[in-house]
Formats: structure tokens, C-alpha cells, sequence
């Protein structure tokens, strides 16, 4: 039996859903003790290291100008292509589809593009302290994303077996659900020091936090998030019954039973770094983010004039789809286009497809399996443990189905109950996770009439976005007889499977169980002073290198990590009084378990 080390006194510390809903403001995000996405694996401030005055870095004068080729315009591609610009490289960005990954905001009318169906990512914890460095450099707005029991939901319903149940507060459901958020903070505190790891990341002491953490990892990285709620005794002195509604119900962002088979060690990370609490939206779409980084020109780069931008450096448009990826005899790296590109660079007006550029560096971020699927790629850039830890990726399934409305008729009070007509809904049906979206009371809503991930997912896969819609109205109208749903709905519904996509093959990451390890090969790739020459030069990050899948700000962390990385590449350095995250690896990288 290990001992998880704890504090003294210990504070129970409370998940903000599970706690009543409006009793306290949740923090502002200037805050500046409070919980962020601080390791706990690699607990490094990237936020601190791009709000330093000095510039993260440089890189020699000689290597002004230099190509690096970044497979993938998401926001981990765009986020690097950012900062490379800044060192005074010239990113050369290769996108298969559209700008933005899965930061994917599509509108309903072009005539109305503010009003958006957020196709990916839709929530954005205030603890993605890097993420947001990039969202405030662009001055985009956020608001409170109406989860379940927040203020900013106004009202849930939470649907099971049949019953339902409608809450402001979860005061207002019935002490089940108060017994289940007991259960399910007491379990996180008493079996995992939650206050402990919490309290080590306010204070960014890095030495306790990784003290407590790497106590955890060797006891928790062979068992399920099931495992964890089943034979907690929290759990285990209430029924069957709790830990059902726990899975289906779940405090927080909602249920939680499509990640009951992942890691647990995953999902404590969740906890930990407040990923599942007091989370926002861009205003408009956060598609605009990556498209900002694209447009946005800067004025201090190294070597590139003022005014220069990631768009001008490509001629207003990125390459296409890589189809190969290749080591060439003198040790460059030489990345081949598929297809028709959607525009010729600069310099290279009409070059016939399929054409073959070479480059001292690349940046794969790209969801892992299309280096295996959609890209030919030379084997030996990687080592096989490393393969190995790419194939293994699970991806893990998820479907959305939006409609734009009127206007939000939900905040509607019925005359007979007193209550609005419609709210955010949870429940075991098809539809999973009901959310809405209020534009302003002159301007259409937008409801997600379902969000489900996992076999929920894959109910939706066969259909179209019309048969999507009617399942998704068909479930609702069983939990609102009274509400005509469909008399409000403009045009037609909006529907995503990433799964579908050949460019993705699924929305985010879900380890395994005894996946740490892997997740240790990706993460810890960008550091390559050691790597046989034959390994070096090509860089990954996305958010499923990261720790933290499916969020953001794993994306932004491994994007900067692979800066740091090609900087050190062409011989850069870190500033000296602010050192970059290769600098520290040795000193705060994650614990590596024996193989």
C-alpha cells in the first residue's frame, strides 16, 4: 500500500458543480492564486514564460529566415507557427482541410457569422492559462459556459429512468444527487489529497506538487476511473444506485460514464486542474482564435518587418494535405503534398501537386494515427517504443447536433409551474447533454440538442444531420410533452462524428489504463539532445501529446513545448533569465515508471 502524502490541516475542497449553484462567484480568471493547468506531470508556468518581458527565446541570426514546415492548422499548428515567426523562422503551415482544427465554430447564416454552432471545442476552463494568453492577445470575449447547475445555465433538468427533475441549485434535486456529490468529492480528497495537489499548484510549488503526484502515478496508472468510484469507501457505503447516477448524471460538465473504462489518472487530472469547473465561451466562436493568430500581424519578430503575418508569409493561404513524410540523404526532412492545395505559396505560383519541399525542422500536429493512416511516413524518424505509443492512442467518439432558434423562447416562464419552459438537460435518453445558447434577446439562439460521446456517439454515426435532429427532438419531446421545440427551429440542423473525418479519426485522446508510459514518450519527444540524429528534427504536439486531452490548453502547452524544441534545434537558447520548458525538463519532467 502506498501512502498518498497529505497536508496537515486538510481542507476538504468541494467540485465547483457539486456545490450550490450561485453561492459564491466563481474566480476571475486575473486571479492569480488560483487553480490553473500547472502540470501536475510537468508542472511548468507557461503563462509566466510568455508574459516575460525578455521574449521567450532566440535563435541565431544565421537561421533567420529558415523554413519549418507545420503539418496541421489547428491551434497547437497556429500556436507554433505564431511563435516561431516571432523567433524569426518562417513557418510554412500544411492543412488538409480549414484553419482551426477542431476549434471549428460554423455558422448558421452567413449574414449572422457571430451566431456559430461550436462543432469542437465549445468550453473553456479559466485554468488554460496559456490558451487564454492567446485568447486576451487577440481581445476576444468570454463568458460563462451554461453547464449544468451553474448560474449561467439559469435552470437543469436532470431526466432518469423516466423521472425528472428540475433544479436551479442542487439543493433543489432530491438528496440522492447531494449524496452522490458527497460521495464523489470525499473519495477524491481522502483517496487522492485533492486539497493537497490543489493547494501545491496555487502556490506553484512545483517540488510539492510532483512530491504528491509521483506518489499517485505508480498506484493509479494500471486502474480505471471505475476501479476508483466502485472501491472508494465513500462509494461503497451507498448503493448501486449512486454510482449509476453518478455515471449518468456526473457533477461538473455532466455524466461521466464514457470515461468510466479510461485511466484514472486522466481524469484526476480533470479534477485537479479544474478542467471540469468554471469554464467559458468565446463569444462569437472560438474559431476566431486560431484565425486570429493567422491574420494578426506582429511588430516584434526577429528579422520578418512589421506588419508581417502567418497569413502574408503564405500568401494569404496554407499548403495542402501532407502525403509523405521522408529523411533525405543529407538529413533534412522532405514533407510531400497530396492532392489538389488550395492555393500556390508566394514563390512558388502554379507548382503542380504533389510537390516535395525539404526542411531542417517539422512540426507533426496532427492527431496521431494519420501518421500511420494519411501519411506515408518514414519509420525511422521515430523510434519503435514511440510508434508504439502513437498506434496505441485510443480516440475516443463524439457527436453534436445544433439548431439555431428564433430567439431563446426557453427562458420562457411557464404561467402554471412557474418554471422555464426549457433548460439544460440531462439525461440517459439519446440526447445525453441538452445545452443553449442565448445571443441576446434581439438575436436567434442555438441549441445543442445533443452532445454524446463514446456508443452514444456511435448511434448517431449512420445519420444524417436531419435524422440526427429528429432523434435528438424525438428524446426531448418525452422529457417536454408540453414544449413545441420544433416551432422555433430557422433552417437547418448542424451536425458533427469526428470520428467520420478522415483528417481526425475521433474527437480527443482517452488513455488506457497502463498508458502512461506512452504518454510519457510523446510528451517528453520534444526534448532531443539525446535522440539518435536520425530521430531528431521532427516535433509533435496537439492535445493528445499532452496529458490533458481534449482540452485547449494541452494543445497550446505542446505547441510551445515543440517551440522550445526547435529553437534549441537551430541552436537558440531561452532567455537567461527566463528559461524555457527543455531547460527545467530534467528538473520537473514527469516520473518515468520502470518498462
Amino acid at each position: 500500500m502506498v501512502t498518498i502524502p497529505t497536508d496537515a490541516p486538510r481542507t476538504p475542497t468541494s467540485t465547483t458543480a457539486s456545490a450550490p449553484a450561485g453561492t459564491e462567484a466563481p474566480p476571475s480568471r486575473s486571479e492569480r492564486d488560483r487553480v490553473t493547468i500547472f502540470g501536475p506531470d510537468f508542472p511548468f508556468s507557461y503563462d509566466d514564460w510568455l508574459a516575460h518581458p525578455g521574449g521567450i527565446g532566440s535563435v541565431p541570426e544565421s537561421a533567420h529566415g529558415t523554413e519549418v514546415a507545420v503539418v496541421g492548422g489547428g491551434i497547437a499548428g497556429l500556436v507554433a507557427a505564431y511563435e516561431l515567426m516571432r523567433l524569426g523562422l518562417k513557418p510554412v503551415i500544411y492543412e488538409a482541410s480549414r484553419l482551426g482544427g477542431r476549434l471549428r465554430s460554423e455558422p448558421f447564416d452567413l449574414e449572422r457569422p457571430e451566431i456559430v454552432a461550436e462543432l469542437g471545442g465549445m468550453r473553456f476552463p479559466i485554468s488554460s492559462a496559456a490558451f487564454f494568453h492567446y485568447v486576451d492577445l487577440l481581445g476576444l470575449d468570454s463568458k460563462p459556459f451554461p453547464n449544468p447547475l451553474t448560474p449561467a445555465a439559469d435552470s437543469t433538468v436532470v431526466d432518469l429512468g423516466g423521472e425528472t427533475f428540475y433544479a436551479e441549485a442542487l439543493e433543489d434535486l432530491p438528496p440522492l444527487f447531494a449524496e452522490v456529490a458527497a460521495a464523489w468529492d470525499g473519495a477524491l480528497e481522502t483517496g487522492m489529497n485533492l486539497s493537497g495537489l490543489q493547494q501545491a499548484i496555487r502556490d506553484r510549488n512545483a517540488t510539492r506538487l510532483k512530491e504528491i503526484w509521483n506518489a499517485i502515478v505508480p498506484v493509479w496508472d494500471d486502474r480505471s476511473f471505475y476501479e476508483f468510484v466502485a472501491s472508494a469507501p465513500e462509494f461503497q457505503r451507498l448503493s448501486y444506485r449512486h454510482r449509476e447516477v453518478f455515471g449518468q448524471v456526473g457533477f461538473g460538465t455532466g455524466g461521466w460514464d464514457s470515461d468510466f473504462a479510461n485511466s484514472m489518472l486522466e481524469i484526476l487530472r480533470v479534477v485537479v486542474t479544474e478542467c471540469d469547473s468554471n469554464q467559458e465561451l468565446i463569444v462569437g466562436g472560438v474559431e476566431q482564435l486560431p484565425r486570429g493568430l493567422w491574420h494578426r500581424p506582429v511588430d516584434d519578430a526577429a528579422h520578418w518587418p512589421a506588419g508581417t503575418s502567418l497569413a502574408s508569409l503564405h500568401g494569404g493561404e496554407p499548403r495542402g494535405a501532407v502525403a509523405a513524410l521522408r529523411r533525405t540523404e543529407d538529413g533534412r526532412i522532405a514533407v510531400t503534398e497530396a492532392g489538389e492545395r488550395a492555393a500556390a505559396g508566394p514563390d512558388a505560383p502554379g507548382e503542380p501537386t504533389g510537390v516535395t519541399r525539404t526542411y531542417d525542422a517539422v512540426l507533426a500536429t496532427c492527431q496521431t494515427w494519420l501518421l500511420s493512416t494519411e501519411i506515408d511516413c518514414d519509420e525511422s524518424l521515430f523510434s519503435q517504443d514511440l510508434w508504439m505509443a502513437l498506434d496505441r492512442t485510443r480516440y475516443m467518439q463524439s457527436s453534436k447536433t445544433f439548431v439555431q432558434v428564433d430567439r431563446p423562447f426557453w427562458k420562457d416562464i411557464d404561467p402554471e409551474t412557474g418554471r422555464r419552459r426549457l433548460s439544460m438537460t440531462l439525461t440517459d435518453r439519446l440526447t445525453r447533454g441538452t445545452y443553449l445558447f442565448d445571443n441576446g434577446p434581439d438575436k436567434p439562439g442555438v441549441i445543442c440538442l445533443s452532445y454524446a460521446w463514446m456508443s452514444d456517439a456511435l448511434k448517431m454515426l449512420p445519420h444524417t444531420p436531419e435524422r440526427r435532429a429528429e432523434l435528438a427532438l424525438g428524446a426531448l419531446e418525452k422529457i417536454y410533452p408540453d414544449v413545441d421545440i420544433r416551432s422555433h427551429i430557422i433552417g437547418d440542423p448542424i451536425a458533427i462524428s469526428w470520428e467520420a473525418d478522415p483528417y481526425f479519426l475521433g474527437a480527443f485522446k482517452g488513455a488506457l489504463p497502463g498508458h502512461y508510459r506512452y504518454n510519457v514518450r510523446m510528451y517528453s519527444h520534444f526534448v532531443q539532445r539525446e535522440l539518435p540524429a536520425a530521430e531528431r528534427g521532427i516535433f509533435l504536439a496537439g492535445d493528445d501529446v499532452s496529458f490533458t486531452p481534449a482540452w485547449a490548453e494541452g494543445a497550446v502547452q505542446t505547441a510551445l513545448n515543440a517551440v522550445w524544441g526547435i529553437m534549441d534545434h537551430f541552436g537558440g537558447a531561452s532567455h537567461p533569465d527566463n528559461p524555457g520548458p527543455g531547460d527545467v525538463y530534467d528538473e520537473l519532467g514527469p516520473m518515468e515508471l520502470p518498462e
